[in-house]
C-alpha cells in the first residue's frame, strides 16, 4: 500500500473527505502503465426513475431544515449535505461500465480506481480543485445546480446567486495567505452532463515558498462547495450530523507530476462505490439560510442521474 504526504512523486493521489494531509496514491514508478486510442461514440440518456423510500427523503429534508436552523443563529453561512443511495445491480460488468462512463460525460473527469483499502471507485467530476504549474494556479467556485432544458436559459434565484457569492469569496480568502496575486472571473453557465451550474474562475500567482501541493491542497479542500462556509465549522457539522460516512465522496483525486510543477486535482463529485453488486451512489447539496427542504431534495435526486445512466444496462 502506498500513500503520500508531500506529493512530490508521480503518481495518481486519492484523498478522502475528512483528509488529515495524507492521500492514497498509486505511484508511477510501481504502475504498468499502458494507453490506448479511444474512439467516442454517442450514447442515449433517458430519465432513469428510482423507488425512494418516503423516511428516506423525510430524513434528509428534517436534516436540511436543521441546517437551516444552525445558518439563521449565525454559525455558519453555508453546510453542504449529502446522502448515499444504494441501487442493486443484476450484474456487474466492467466493460459496460468503462464504456459508458467515458463515453457520457466527455468534458467531464472520468476515473475508475481500485485499491484494496477503498474498493472499487468510479466518476465523472465537473470540478476542479486545484490545477498548478510552478507558481501558477487554478482553481474554481462551483455551485447552483439546474436540469439542463433545451432552448432554455437558466434562470438562478437569490439563493443561488448568494451560494455562489458566498463560494467564491470564502475561495479567495482562503488562497490569500498563499497567493501573491488573485484574479476571478465573471460568473458563466456550466453544463455537467444534464446538469447546469454557475461557474467562477479563481487563478492567481503564488507567493514564494507557498507553492507546494500539499499545502495548497490543504487550504482549499474541503471547498465551500463540497462542505460550507466557515470550513472548520462546517466539517465538524457534516462529520457530527450526516447519518453516514462520505468515505472519498468529495474528497479529491487526480495525477501528480513532477514534483509539483504540472499537476491536476479534482473534487470527487458524480461518484459511485462498487462492491459485489451494490452500487452506492453519493450526491448532496450547498444549504443556505434560503434553502427550501423540498426543492433541496429535488437537487439531489437531479444528480443520482449522473451515475444511474452509467450503470443503466446493469438495473
Amino acid at each position: 500500500m502506498y500513500d503520500t504526504t508531500s506529493y512530490a512523486e508521480e503518481s495518481f493521489a486519492f484523498a478522502p473527505f475528512d483528509y488529515h494531509g495524507k492521500a492514497l496514491c498509486i505511484p508511477l514508478k510501481k504502475s504498468v502503465f499502458f494507453e490506448t486510442e479511444f474512439i467516442l461514440n454517442t450514447i442515449d440518456k433517458n430519465d432513469i426513475i428510482i423507488n425512494e423510500d418516503l423516511q428516506t427523503k423525510k430524513n434528509y429534508c428534517k436534516q436540511v431544515k436543521k441546517a437551516i436552523s444552525v445558518i439563521k443563529s449565525s454559525n455558519a453561512s453555508k453546510i453542504v449535505l449529502s446522502r448515499k443511495k444504494e441501487i442493486d445491480l443484476k450484474q456487474f460488468d466492467i466493460s459496460i461500465l468503462i464504456k459508458r462512463l467515458l463515453n457520457l460525460y466527455p468534458n467531464a473527469f472520468r476515473y475508475i480506481w481500485y485499491h484494496p483499502q477503498t474498493g472499487f471507485w468510479c466518476g465523472a467530476s465537473p470540478e476542479v480543485l486545484l490545477e498548478m504549474e510552478r507558481i501558477s494556479f487554478a482553481t474554481m467556485a462551483l455551485a447552483g445546480t439546474q436540469r439542463v432544458k433545451k432552448d432554455a436559459i437558466p434562470y438562478w434565484n437569490f439563493k443561488e446567486l448568494n451560494e455562489q457569492k458566498i463560494v467564491v469569496d470564502s475561495i479567495a480568502a482562503s488562497l490569500q495567505k498563499v497567493a501573491s496575486v488573485i484574479r476571478t472571473s465573471e460568473t458563466y453557465n456550466y453544463q455537467a452532463a444534464s446538469l447546469v451550474h454557475l461557474r467562477t474562475d479563481i487563478t492567481g500567482t503564488l507567493k514564494e515558498g507557498k507553492n507546494t501541493l500539499s499545502m495548497i491542497a490543504s487550504i482549499l479542500h474541503p471547498t465551500p462547495a463540497v462542505c460550507g462556509t466557515p470550513q472548520d465549522y462546517a466539517k465538524s457539522y457534516i462529520l457530527d450530523n450526516e447519518d453516514y460516512s462520505r468515505e472519498f465522496y468529495t474528497g479529491f483525486l487526480g495525477p501528480i507530476y513532477q514534483k509539483d510543477s504540472c499537476s491536476k486535482l479534482f473534487v470527487n463529485l458524480r461518484c459511485m462505490k462498487i462492491d459485489a453488486n451494490i452500487a452506492t451512489l453519493f450526491v448532496g447539496g450547498g444549504i443556505t439560510i434560503d434553502s427550501e427542504p423540498e426543492s433541496e431534495w429535488e437537487e439531489t435526486q437531479h444528480k443520482l442521474q449522473t451515475m444511474l445512466q452509467v450503470i443503466y444496462p446493469m438495473l
